[in-house]
């Protein structure tokens, strides 16, 4: 009788309720950022990196990619703003350069909770007389041992033309990852114009096709340029986004998405 009492309780120790969430799931699931931070200058002009880490303190991200990252630029008082930020926000910080500017250098940055595996600089074609754009990709690995590319880019502001070699370039750089992979950035191009359907001919975006959530401007945003957007389809799954508007901190609100990697 003792022994049976014994197997019918390791019975229910062994297997878990039908209705519990696997935690290996749970170290599947991450929660990523796109933000432009307008270089830390913020919509009142005034220069505040505690604000921009304060937007993401408040939404406690696993990655953040960052647009207008300025690194010992004048017009930032010389400081590296990833670096900076990442130490606000006690988390992992590398840089970009898209181009040298103003004393130092400009481009993207990208923010993690957890450490990084890999990283590259892919420089992306732009038409002469326009700002150099580029694609930062990170390696990290997931508390699950999975790992995933996670990618921050800025795509040119002067016009659609410079946008669609951009798009262009994103996928035959990237449409033979390895691992699975996370696009995210201000791509300056609204749902259904000719670079966001050249990026869906890879991608998946996350935003809803008919009612898209606008990230731009921040104090009454009537557009949507903000995405985040995943490859392969079949290995993420969207469990909650949200937009999020900090009218001091930048002039772009901050685009968060919940996504779960799914099983090969």
């Amino acid at each position: 009788m003792r022994q049976l009492i014994l197997l019918v309780t390791l019975v229910f120790i062994l297997i878990p309720p039908a209705n519990a969430q696997s935690p290996t799931n749970e170290k599947r699931t991450i929660k990523v950022l796109s933000f432009n931070i307008l270089g830390g200058r913020t919509t009142k002009q005034d220069f505040n990196l505690d604000a921009v880490a304060k937007v993401v303190n408040d939404i406690k991200p696993d990655l953040v990619s960052m647009q207008e990252v300025d690194y010992l630029v004048n017009r930032s008082k010389n400081l590296d703003l990833t670096t900076e930020i990442g130490y606000r926000t006690k988390m992992a910080s590398i840089f970009a350069r898209a181009m040298y500017y103003d004393g130092g250098e400009y481009g993207e940055g990208v923010l993690s909770r957890y450490t990084f595996l890999s990283s590259r600089n892919i420089p992306l074609p732009y038409i002469e007389g326009q700002e150099p754009r580029a694609a930062l990709e990170v390696l990290v690995e997931l508390p699950s041992g999975d790992t995933i590319a996670f990618i921050g880019t800025h795509l040119a502001h002067e016009g659609q033309p410079g946008r669609e070699l951009q798009a262009r370039e994103i996928n035959k750089v990237f449409s033979n990852n390895k691992y699975p992979t996370i696009l995210t950035g201000d791509l300056n191009a609204r749902p259904g114009s000719t670079p966001i359907n050249i990026l869906e001919e890879l991608w998946q975006g996350t935003y809803d096709k008919e009612n898209p959530e606008f990230t731009h401007p921040s104090d009454n945003p009537r557009s949507k340029i903000d995405y985040v957007m995943y490859y392969p389809k079949n290995r993420w799954r969207v469990i909650e986004k949200e937009v999020i508007c900090d009218t001091y901190a930048s002039d772009h609100c901050a685009y968060l998405v919940t996504l779960e990697l799914q099983l090969d």
